[in-house]
């Protein structure tokens, strides 16, 4: 229908809302697609669970008065297929949240009754969601069967043309659009960069190496380059991975869903996928940290924001390795929650005959390995690639089956 989302190389990172089982996200990993799918938490159906058990990335997520968490700009695609979502109501706030999170020239899919039926309700839905898009400067580039196609401007110039008092208004230009932990909706147009910032990415796969514009825009305390400290942590990481990958066999090991707890730049998640190793990872940025998930969708990897004193919207048992560099050393500089806490939530996540990685400093590391032998994995401390009297260590651990 529109040759120009080219999957897997203009489109590269979807969203999938009210995702079913996962099936979309699971076609599109054969065009090369990371496609993050979320629904609402759901006792009856537990559709999260059943697509993380097929080795689909996924999470719960809900669309309701604060903002997902996920950054401005994170989608090339975002796709709702009978997601039961109102998206006229309440003024269009929920397609401003949409809106905020698909980038520069990106596309809405909606695949739904208003579409294609000639009931009278339904087209009056269809007639406010052709209203609503136009006010927000949205192209339907595509309507065909039951499936309609939007493409988002690459500029502000189209907000800027449209007359005073025009509805939704555009954001205040002090609106934090990357502010996402415990932030309401906003009922207003994110602006975009005027630098382009975030329209402008390459594509797959030359992005996940090439240090992106939104690079420059985090709030961070960096002395040095900030794409001399992007392509160090690379770096690092492909060094360390590498080593993994050669110790410890790996990519025999059958990792699939795997989370890096304090992920920085996604240097970790990007040298997994240079190494061949046949997983996904869900990239955590910590509240406390500088946020660079603009720069990890940037790249072509996923993530998201999260406070490690809170349960992370998973369900039990879904992840095969869980990673954590430096942070519990991070968290307990914080004074806010114990490091217990965040070893029984690691706990509640990591599936039977899963693995951890914990690479942190030594202080941390005999209460590290107090709690483990507590919640009953088995662990082996070993000396980091510095040596004996280097001053991280390694802890890593084994959930055995019960």
């Amino acid at each position: 229908m529109v040759p120009e989302i080219a999957f897997g190389q203009h489109t590269r990172i979807a969203l999938d809302i009210g995702c079913g089982v996962a099936s979309f996200g699971a076609f599109l990993l054969q065009r090369n697609v990371t496609t993050l799918s979320i629904a609402p938490k759901d006792v009856h159906e537990n559709q999260i669970q059943f697509a993380l058990e097929r080795g689909v990335p996924a999470m719960a997520a809900v669309f309701s008065t604060r903002r997902l968490l996920y950054p401005s700009q994170a989608f090339d695609l975002i796709h709702c297929s009978r997601c039961r979502i109102d998206w006229t109501r309440d003024d269009g706030i929920l397609i401003l949240e949409v809106n905020r999170m698909l980038r520069a020239g990106g596309y809405f899919v909606w695949a739904a009754q208003p579409v294609y039926k000639h009931e009278e309700n339904l087209q009056e839905q269809w007639k406010e969601m052709q209203d609503l898009t136009r006010r927000i400067c949205w192209e339907l580039v595509k309507k065909e069967g039951y499936i309609a196609i939007w493409r988002k401007p690459l500029n502000n110039s189209c907000y800027l043309s449209r007359d005073g008092g025009a509805q939704p208004p555009l954001c205040d230009s002090n609106d934090d659009p990357d502010s996402v932990w415990y932030v309401s909706l906003r009922s207003c147009i994110t602006r975009l960069p005027e630098n382009g910032y975030g329209a402008n990415v390459t594509s797959w796969p030359v992005r996940l190496h090439y240090p992106p514009d939104r690079l420059q825009s985090i709030r961070m305390d960096a002395t040095f380059s900030r794409k001399e400290l992007f392509k160090a942590e690379s770096k690092y990481w492909n060094e360390i991975i590498e080593s993994y990958v050669r110790a410890f066999h790996w990519k025999h090991m059958n990792f699939r869903n795997v989370m890096d707890m304090r992920a920085g730049f996604g240097g970790f998640a990007a040298a997994l996928h240079d190494l061949d190793v046949d997983c996904w990872v869900m990239n955590v940025v910590p509240v406390s940290e500088f946020n660079t998930l603009p720069v990890i969708y940037d790249r072509g990897l996923i993530g998201v924001m999260h406070d490690w004193c809170e349960t992370f919207d998973t369900y039990p048992r879904t992840y095969d390795l869980l990673h954590a560099a430096g942070l519990f050393s991070a968290e307990q500089k914080r004074h806010k929650c114990k490091v217990s806490s965040i070893m029984l939530e690691m706990d509640r996540m990591l599936r039977p005959g899963g693995t951890v990685y914990i690479r942190d400093t030594i202080s941390v590391m005999s209460e590290l390995q107090e709690i483990a032998t507590a919640t009953r994995w088995v662990c082996t401390l070993r000396d980091t690639g510095e040596g004996p009297h280097a001053s991280w260590k390694i802890l890593t651990c084994d959930k055995r089956m019960p």
